[in-house]
């Protein structure tokens, strides 16, 4: 399995895009409101959204720059728009009308002529034909006024270096003032119609098709609420991913909200996903079904904070709620509050219905239901509800020592919830439903008896149709170890057969590591070869980001075949450090160099251990096997095949990955083929067995070392090495002469 991180296209396929495409619009306002974007016909797209203040204010965007393609899709930054003419159809409700003072704006952001940041307000209602509510709009943006009343306000706009422009929408009751509207408000737009002219009004866009691979895709709604759904399932579709999409529906934009005590609070008056959640995956199912995707709904027991009731929250023993480290948070839900687990299997009951309406299967998925645990160890089951059900348990710290029967019940407790909520589902013919695991946190070392609250065997085989196993902290570590253990650890609790599982691979919190996709992509791979139907990575949104391409069959890109060099390597061998310096002679005679390597290359002539007929014969078989220097392999160097108590690096109490290294003065040599058995490593001097040596040289501690700790190792390593040449030379009577044989051999990089 093979992956590459893109930044840009370089010869990539490309395609053409009219400026203003429906597809590509996006969303955006503030809590607690919300809006969604859908495409409705090839020139057209509609707004929903609900409204809950008198200042709320959502935008429709488009952006000079693609910020949201993966970079393979993305279409061509353009920031000149002074070719462009562009008209359309708008109809709406509940929105001011385009008269209207506040009515949609058309906001300009860039930069004026002389380059000063700058900012134009284009009234719609200036270049409209028609009514207020159904209008056809007209805009040359090479001739375009902002300004309220025209001619007299007129402030001429300069749109030949624009970031972005968006239409500003407001609910009919807005005053600007922060205060409540009296109900919520319920909104649309429609814009149809959406022609685009001139000479500045087509863009090239990325048009890459991967083939098909074996890997699956998830999505988050939370991240992608902004954007179509179009556009989210093309890149999904052209990056070559197929078969299910695993579908967080998230924990802060589906639901309705009610007004209380200042604050707003999820609903279910008036229905159960607000208008633009329902919008969105209606739309989002139906294209998935015509693109042949199966979905999988996954719900879990989080909701933002905010807008989460107070009783419903799991709590410490001192009531503190068990929030997420998220910004902002999110509370975990009580399993025990029969409000809380109401309110989710109503949820899950308004998300089959839509699955149902698109002509889908239903497959739905109990996402990540726990326990939360505190930063120091405390076991949130101390809300009023859980505490009623648990007969007022003493508080249980998981790193210490904890009453199991507490922690029994605490799981039973648990169990129970998510199998009600199975149940609900199951009313669906045919319904499919799994549960997903998160095995760093549910088998957390420092807390071996957590399991009994948190991986319940309530949940045993055959409670689920898949088991659904999820480890991207052990996974983007390549703490290939840990992942081993718990799977093996969560098959022997629950008894769910490699066969009736999944296992999701990822995910890369941060841009700046974006490294870690290739132990997560090395991850995925160990999932496949598990014999797991179905493997996810996790997720759409980090892999649009980065710029993740997985392709399959690509294997042999990077051939090696993991066996030693068969021959005896004798002492007349030659053994030729190589090395890259660019000399420069001045006029004067000074020199500047410069090492255009990072650590020498080895070469090697091996040609002095064939010494008989049978060697001839060996040697021929070998090269004939590796097809000449096709394919890698393994070289003992007998002058340089060990490391002893080597400082591979110096703890950060976060980091337990280390890379085998050889040390020669200031430069550093990777050691990426360890003799396996060979290696010993030791912390601030102590020995410790507790690691597992990984591919390329890679071990990984089962505990990171503490801040300032040095970790040192020692070992025997292999030099990975291939033939220099395409032909062998060999013959008897060279060795009967006495001659050496020429065999060279060179250092491969890896």
């Amino acid at each position: 399995m093979a992956h590459w991180l893109a930044s840009e296209r370089g010869g990539q396929a490309e395609g053409v895009l009219s400026r203003f495409d429906p597809a590509y619009w996006t969303v955006n306002f503030p809590r607690p409101m919300m809006a969604s974007v859908v495409t409705t016909a090839p020139d057209a797209l509609r707004v929903d959204a609900v409204f809950y203040r008198q200042d709320d204010l959502a935008g429709l965007i488009w952006e000079a720059e693609d910020r949201y393609d993966h970079p393979l899709l993305r279409y061509e930054t353009d920031r000149d728009f002074r070719g462009c003419r562009l008209r359309f159809r708008w109809r709406s409700a509940g929105v001011l009308a385009l008269d209207a003072v506040n009515g949609p704006v058309l906001t300009i952001e860039g930069r004026d002529a002389m380059g000063n940041p700058r900012a134009w307000y284009v009234r719609l209602w200036n270049y409209a034909s028609g009514v207020p509510e159904d209008a056809i709009v007209a805009i040359d943006f090479a001739n375009v006024d902002g300004g309220f009343m025209l001619p007299g306000e007129a402030d001429p706009v300069f749109a030949g270096d624009v970031d972005r422009m968006f239409v500003s929408l407001v609910p009919a009751g807005y005053t600007a003032a922060d205060a409540a509207l009296a109900a919520p408000a319920e909104a649309w737009v429609e814009i149809s119609g959406i022609a685009c002219e001139g000479p500045g009004s087509v863009l090239s866009v990325g048009d890459v098709v991967l083939p098909e691979h074996g890997l699956r895709i998830a999505n988050g709604y939370d991240d992608c609420y902004h954007l179509t759904p179009a556009r989210v399932l093309r890149n999904a579709l052209q990056l070559g991913y197929r078969g299910s999409i695993l579908h967080y529906v998230g924990m802060s934009h589906y639901f309705r909200l009610e007004l209380n005590s200042g604050g707003y609070y999820v609903s279910l008056a008036g229905g159960t996903l607000n208008v633009a959640c329902a919008a969105w995956h209606g739309d989002f199912a139906r294209r998935a079904r015509a693109l042949g995707y199966e979905v999988i709904w996954s719900l879990s027991y989080e909701l933002l904070d905010q807008h989460c009731w107070n009783d419903w929250k799991q709590r410490a023993a001192d009531g503190s709620p068990g929030l997420t480290g998220w910004t902002p948070p999110s509370a975990l839900l009580s399993p025990a509050h029969s409000g809380a687990m109401y309110y989710l299997r109503v949820v899950a009951l308004a998300f089959v219905g839509i699955a149902q309406a698109a002509g889908l299967a239903v497959k739905f998925q109990v996402g990540e239901p726990w326990w939360w645990v505190m930063p120091d160890g405390r076991l949130c089951i101390h809300d009023d509800a859980a505490r009623a059900e648990l007969d007022d348990p003493p508080e249980q710290n998981v790193r210490g020592t904890v009453d199991t029967a507490v922690l029994d019940a605490a799981g039973a407790l648990l169990a129970a919830s998510t199998l009600a909520l199975r149940d609900v589902v199951r009313w669906a013919p045919g319904a499919e439903v799994l549960l997903l695991a998160y095995l760093p946190t549910v088998l957390d070392a420092a807390a071996p008896e957590l399991q009994r609250a948190n991986l319940p065997t309530g949940w045993a085989a055959p409670a689920f149709d898949v088991l659904q196993l999820e480890d991207y902290d052990w996974a983007a570590a390549g703490n290939e170890a840990a992942s081993a253990r718990g799977i093996a650890l969560a098959e022997a609790r629950l008894g769910y057969a490699a066969a009736d599982q999944h296992y999701l691979a990822g995910f890369v919190l941060n841009p700046a590591d974006k490294a870690q996709w290739r132990p997560i992509a090395a991850a995925a791979e160990r999932g496949r070869k598990r014999g797991v139907p179905a493997t996810f990575v996790w997720a759409l949104p980090q892999v649009l980001r980065d710029g993740f391409v997985h392709f399959d069959g690509e294997d042999a890109v990077d051939a090696f075949d993991d066996v030693l060099f068969p021959l005896a390597l004798g002492r007349e061998a030659e053994v030729a450090p190589e090395v890259s310096t660019a000399v420069v002679t001045s006029a004067g005679g000074r020199e500047n160099r410069n090492a255009e390597w990072a650590e020498a290359r080895m070469r090697y002539d091996v040609g002095p251990g064939v010494r008989s007929e049978a060697d001839i014969a060996a040697l021929i078989g070998f090269f004939r096997a590796r097809m000449g220097p096709a394919r890698g392999f393994r070289l003992r160097d007998p002058f340089d095949a060990s490391g002893g108590d080597e400082v591979l690096g110096v703890g950060d109490g976060a980091e337990a990955r280390f890379q085998l290294v050889r040390r020669y003065g200031d430069v550093t040599r990777r050691i990426t083929r360890p003799v396996r058995g060979s290696v010993r490593l030791a912390v601030d001097g102590l020995a410790t067995e507790d690691f597992t040596l990984g591919e390329r040289g890679v071990v990984t501690l089962d505990a990171a070392p503490a801040a300032g700790a040095v970790v040192t190792a020692s070992f025997d390593f292999d030099v990975p090495v291939r033939f220099a040449e395409d032909r062998l030379n060999v013959s008897r009577a060279t060795y009967l002469a006495g001659a050496a044989a020429s065999v060279p051999l060179v250092e491969v990089r890896e």
